[in-house]
């Protein structure tokens, strides 16, 4: 039986990542021996989040050693250097390689890694990613995949709040040691200057029952990141839309460090009636349920797992033009321009009058080519090959 690691930054915390890493290393779990190695810290193990408790899959905890202030000084001088002035060359990139990620952190995770004897480790998010590919002379005869979460412009665009445009020859230069890599859909696969495979996200739970389409309610899901999900931007453009419609209501879901920004901004415009925030939850199903129409306000998305979540669960959608949303979903979703409030406002107007026993059946149909067992035999291939 082959030995499969799954590296990644968290495991037992809420995250659409942390989801859908759990749904597939319990998916492979049934044909393999699966290890997930975490930073979670040890006492933070609570194999009840997203059902882990229900596969046999092994954790190891992993914390890099601390590195000599002398040394992190003259790693961060270099660093600063790279991203600033440097030229972005195979030698600089080599430096700021080891400046980034000091030997003596490197020598603990691939010996962390070897001591697994696994067959196959795979990077979860682009910067575990490249950290495994710098391990790469200590892991010969392992299969090293990275596996990419955040759309290429998230990571590398020049707005960036993850990685920034300075460091994305840095970043290709190492993932081409891999082995494979992974991205979500098709456009990030053609902006690469390397090969890429796109693996989709599943669905990642079942609904409970499809939604009945009459609580006029408006429902969007996701961590309160900086920026990231725009629910400042669906706040304001629900406020456009109330001034026209005095009947439907807005529950997001989520937790994080914007959520003050969002109770001030209602506040401000008096819309604590009818704009409800609600903490995650493990059974986000009943929210899916008790909507009526979806909207991802998002900025940025490497893939939509919660419009195929929502559409699982019979919902139209309203979404902004990114490439993974068009990807998923075609012709079927109310698209408007990326930040355009009041676009995103008419919208949520002509969502009101769709033919939705129509519309919610097109949303079932579509989800179905997300299923698990469609999303499995990929990783299985990729495993094998």
């Amino acid at each position: 039986m082959k030995r499969i690691c799954f590296l990644t930054d968290s495991i037992f915390s809420f995250g659409g990542v942390q989801r859908v890493t759990a749904v597939i290393a319990k998916e492979l779990a049934k044909d393999y021996d699966v290890t997930i190695v975490t930073l979670d810290r040890p006492e933070e193990k609570d194999t009840s989040f997203y059902d882990l408790g229900k596969a046999n899959i092994h954790y190891r905890f992993f914390a890099y050693p601390k590195v000599a202030r002398w040394k992190d000084f003259f790693c961060k001088a270099y660093s600063y250097l790279y991203r600033r002035h440097l030229p972005q060359t195979q030698l600089t990139s080599y430096i700021y390689a080891h400046s980034s990620f000091p030997c003596e952190q490197r020598k603990a995770l691939w010996k962390e890694l070897q001591e697994g004897h696994y067959d196959v480790i795979i990077g979860v998010h682009a910067p575990l990613a490249i950290r495994l590919a710098s391990c790469r002379s200590h892991l010969q005869g392992v299969r090293l995949i990275g596996w990419v979460h955040n759309s290429y412009e998230a990571l590398f665009g020049k707005d960036s709040l993850y990685i920034g445009p300075e460091l994305c020859k840095h970043y290709e230069f190492l993932l081409a040691k891999l082995d494979k890599t992974l991205v979500l859909c098709n456009d990030d696969a053609k902006k690469y200057h390397l090969p890429t495979e796109v693996v989709y996200n599943p669905l990642t739970l079942a609904p409970d029952a499809p939604s009945e389409g009459t609580s006029k309610k408006f429902l969007a899901v996701g961590r309160f990141s900086r920026l990231h999900k725009g629910f400042d931007l669906l706040i304001e453009a629900f406020r456009i839309f109330a001034e026209q419609n005095s009947e439907w209501t807005l529950d997001i879901v989520g937790e994080g460090v914007e959520e003050s920004l969002y109770h001030q901004l209602i506040k401000e415009y008096h819309l604590e009636e009818r704009i409800h925030i609600h903490p995650f939850t493990n059974h986000i199903q009943q929210y899916y349920h008790e909507a009526q129409v979806y909207v991802l306000s998002s900025r940025w998305e490497g893939f939509g797992l919660v419009l195929v979540e929502a559409m699982a669960h019979g919902l139209p959608v309203i979404s902004s033009n990114l490439p993974t949303s068009k990807e998923i979903m075609g012709d079927f979703g109310l698209y408007f321009i990326n930040g355009d409030v009041n676009g995103m406002a008419r919208q949520m107007l002509a969502a009101t009058q769709l033919d939705w026993p129509s519309a919610s059946q097109k949303a079932i149909e579509i989800a179905r080519h997300f299923n698990i067992e469609t999303i499995s035999r990929q990783w299985h291939q990729i495993i094998e090959s």
